[in-house]
């Protein structure tokens, strides 16, 4: 019996000698491994994980957002890329060609589109033009009627509403431009260096609640580096922890983007377009970022969650009847409201929605001023986009933070949401053309890099 159970024992260490690597290796692990491993399972301050939002978002929305946004009211967009930088002078403007914007011309947009941003009935469109133009000669004066006047009044106490989170363009000025995004897609510039990290720079150093001895992880404008962010980060309230990880989340996002639509090749003959393994390891490997390239990419999915959970809420503004996705071409509007409300409805049956009960509870006036506090960072965020020395990148940044923006407000708007008329103008909650557009092409944007992360996911399977 001895005997027997010393060969058994002497089986099994030889086993495990085996097994521990004394022997046989292990498999190094892929580039896969090393972007995604952490990224799986549930996400901070959440009750959702990763793999629910991959297999929602590239199955059941991606395609049917993506056709969506290729329709003429979601591929025009208003901007004014010529707005001056409120914050410095020194703006290097970058001069590569694929910086550039190119502006449509007057007739290359639809005649519904540049005369009416609105998309009520006939009668609330007239109204709503003669409210717009007695706003903008700067008076309400006697010859207007009483609900012309009434209007007016609502309509600036909306535009001056302590809810929106963006300083938006002007789109009255002469400076502001429709420009077809399809035709100016968001992909690689070579916009980099100093002047981009400055962007990045001020938008996380000053406005993101961190105070300057606190170093942010990788910072190339910061020298030394300390290991106290995370435990600083996870010692902030909820809202503040959430602000920064939207950012961080933008951030990556536009970073995919980058990666995914890289100039590969440069002829005289043709431009190819594709993915940079490279570029995208060197922004989200866990070891060439020293760990920061997944969190990122977590970040990217709690952005996801929100701009999601936005969109739910909103549902009724877009269901009312008067509501059009007006562009002047009647079956084509028609249609185009149909796959909305069937995208919305989509989105409003996910199962694990962000609960954004939990920001700005508690003490009232405490609360009050966190969110004002809140509001007011994001929009310095979105006045820093004027500082973009690259006009294709400003465009992008402009749009997905006025998306975002709008997101935001949506979110701490439930109760005016709800209290809406069913039909005509809302005036207590509003959504012009301008941030309906941004709205859904941000959120098209973070769907794109989740949809992005899966081909990445598949491409650097077999690298080592």
């Amino acid at each position: 019996m001895g005997r027997r159970w010393g060969f058994l024992i002497g089986f099994l260490v030889a086993a495990g000698l085996l097994g521990s690597g004394h022997g046989e290796q292990q498999p190094p692990e892929t580039a896969a491994q090393r972007c995604f491993c952490q990224v799986s399972g549930y996400l901070d301050d959440c009750t959702c994980d990763v793999e629910t939002i991959d297999k929602f978002n590239n199955y059941r929305l991606f395609p049917r957002l993506q056709k969506l946004l290729e329709s003429d009211y979601f591929r025009y967009y208003k901007v004014n890329l010529k707005r001056p930088c409120p914050f410095w002078n020194d703006i290097s403007q970058c001069g590569r060609r694929d910086c550039a914007v190119k502006p449509c011309h007057s007739d290359e947009v639809p005649d519904g589109i540049k005369s009416a941003s609105y998309k009520y009935s006939e009668e609330a469109n007239s109204l709503i033009e003669e409210c717009e133009q007695a706003e903008r000669l700067g008076a309400v004066d006697e010859s207007l009627s009483e609900e012309t006047q009434k209007a007016v009044l609502q309509w600036t106490k909306h535009d001056d509403s302590s809810d929106n989170f963006c300083e938006v363009d002007d789109i009255q000025s002469p400076d502001a431009e429709y420009v077809d995004l399809l035709l100016n897609p968001e992909r690689y510039t070579g916009y980099k260096g100093p002047d981009a990290w400055k962007i990045w720079n001020v938008i996380y150093e000053e406005n993101c609640f961190k105070p300057q001895t606190i170093k942010r992880p990788l910072n190339p404008l910061a020298s030394g580096q300390e290991n106290t962010f995370y435990s600083w980060l996870e010692g902030l309230c909820v809202e503040k922890r959430a602000f920064y990880r939207l950012i961080s989340g933008l951030h990556a996002s536009i970073n995919v983007h980058l990666s995914a639509r890289y100039l590969l090749q440069d002829t005289w003959l043709e431009k190819k377009w594709g993915h940079n393994i490279t570029e995208f390891q060197q922004r989200f490997d866990g070891i060439l970022t020293e760990g920061e390239g997944p969190r990122r990419l977590k970040n990217l999915y709690f952005l996801y969650l929100i701009e999601l959970r936005a969109l739910s809420k909103v549902v009724p503004f877009f269901e009312r009847p008067d509501f059009q996705l007006f562009t002047g071409n009647k079956d084509q509007d028609a249609e185009n409201k149909m796959l909305l409300l069937e995208i919305l409805h989509e989105i409003k049956s996910f199962p694990l929605h962000f609960d954004e009960n939990s920001f700005f509870a508690g003490n009232k006036k405490e609360a009050n001023k966190l969110k004002e506090d809140f509001r007011l960072h994001f929009r310095n965020i979105s006045r820093i986009m004027d500082c973009v020395g690259c006009l294709k990148c400003r465009l992008w940044g402009k749009l997905q933070t006025q998306g975002l923006g709008t997101a935001l407000k949506i979110l701490f708007s439930e109760k005016l949401i709800a209290n809406m008329p069913e039909s005509g103008p809302s005036y207590e909650f509003h959504l012009t053309r301008q941030e309906i557009v941004s709205l859904f092409n941000a959120f098209g944007r973070i769907s794109t890099s989740v949809k992005e992360l899966e081909n990445f996911r598949n491409l650097l399977q077999n690298i080592h």
